[in-house]
């Protein structure tokens, strides 16, 4: 998290859950922006299969007796949910913590940010408060550094307010 910017760092929360954050300042400085949702394209039967083996991997076994624990079938999320939450952005590409360090502006990255098409309007943006910090008080709690596409049905929860 160190930079150089446009780096990838991944990390492992809660012992099972990876989550990418992208270096935003020069090398030295430690600053991030955390990918909290990605709103799929196209992939989708990819993006799907490789978060059903990603929860399946996370599965703890039952009693010694009686092995793996059966879980009832969940339908399907929609698309537009596949990738909406951290955790889940880096298990619908199936993105790890090898993938730390990486230059995700080099465009022949598998894993790589990409500008705006030509032509394409700038979406609304809004800010609002992160999640998840309480434990840091304030004034990081308030702080309007949680962004994102006005009305995205991707967006994690809770969604922020135009």
């Amino acid at each position: 998290m160190f930079g150089p910017p446009g780096t990838a760092y991944v990390y492992l929360v809660y012992g099972m859950h990876d989550c990418l954050n992208i270096v935003t300042e020069p090398a030295g400085r430690a600053a991030a922006l955390l990918v909290r949702a990605v709103e799929p394209i196209e992939g989708i039967g990819l993006m799907r299969a490789s978060r059903a083996r990603r929860s399946s991997e996370r599965r703890r076994s039952g009693p010694a007796s009686g092995g793996a624990r059966p879980l009832a079938q969940a339908p399907p999320p929609p698309v537009a949910r596949l990738g909406s939450g951290p955790g889940l952005v880096c298990a619908i590409f199936d993105i790890d913590r090898s993938l730390t360090g990486h230059d995700l502006l080099l465009p022949d990255a598998p894993v790589r940010l990409e500008p705006r098409p030509f032509g394409e309007p700038a979406p609304d943006v809004v800010a609002g408060p992160r999640v998840g910090i309480g434990y840091a008080g304030e004034p990081w709690t308030s702080r309007p550094w949680r962004l994102s596409i006005a009305g995205n049905p991707s967006v994690s929860r809770p969604r922020p307010i135009a």
